[in-house]
């Protein structure tokens, strides 16, 4: 399958060459890269290793604009040209390149697949013991109130067959962060799209700042009730 690999970015310039290195040498894939209007420069950084890389792209945009929307911005550029397949993935080495193979696998088989760190074999490092409770209650809290089997809603390392991304109208997205994750998973689920999670083991990032905040989780919980009773068909 002709994939695409969605990157978004904001202040990664440490992180996105040696992350495009691991790719190149993983994998035979296209790799957008969707960076908002990074301080850092990654975004400049990013055009000069295209020069470099000839499987990379890059989008700029003004502004740091929510992942959601990099990812919706993503969808759509991989839509226009053709795709068979998306790939959402971090920037910072916590969605390890080593597991893309397996999720190409996969997704000649399944509509959706997820690097799951909540199936048997899957996993974390270096996380606080508050940290995994957090993620781990709100996977939980996401299944029981939806109702479906999905043990790791939240995760961001997630394929996406073209004709899935077509048939749940991802243009109508309003989430972002963990709540995105969440909503276009269950989404595809209520599509009665085959789903199937894979073990990965997700380990903190070691270069940068984390992006994620207790705030945006409960966000996210307080919004799966919304998932539930709206309507996108």
């Amino acid at each position: 399958m002709r994939t695409l690999v969605i990157i978004p970015t904001y202040n990664e310039k440490d992180n996105i060459e040696a992350l495009l290195k691991a790719i190149g040498e993983s994998v035979s894939v296209d790799v957008l890269i969707v960076d908002d209007g990074s301080p850092d420069g990654t975004g400049q950084l990013a055009d000069s290793l295209a020069e470099k890389y000839p499987f990379l792209h890059v989008m700029h945009r003004a502004g740091k604009l929510g992942l959601g929307t990099a990812y919706v911005a993503g969808f759509e550029y991989a839509l226009a040209r053709e795709y068979d397949a998306c790939i959402e993935m971090d920037a910072d080495f916590s969605h390890h390149p080593r597991y893309l193979p397996q999720m190409l696998a996969l997704l000649e088989h399944y509509d959706v697949v997820v690097g799951s760190r909540y199936v048997t074999g899957g996993g974390t490092l270096n996380w606080s013991l508050g940290r995994k409770l957090l993620s781990r209650l709100g996977g939980i809290y996401a299944r029981l109130i939806l109702g479906a089997p999905i043990a790791d809603f939240t995760g961001g390392f997630n394929g996406w067959r073209r004709h899935v991304l077509e048939k749940v109208r991802f243009q109508t997205l309003r989430s972002d962060g963990y709540s995105f994750q969440i909503e276009l998973k269950y989404r595809a689920f209520k599509a009665q799209c085959s789903i199937k999670e894979f073990p990965i083991l997700f380990e903190d990032r070691k270069v940068g700042h984390s992006k994620m905040s207790r705030r945006i989780v409960f966000e996210a919980l307080v919004r799966v009730w919304g998932f539930r009773y709206s309507r996108f068909s």
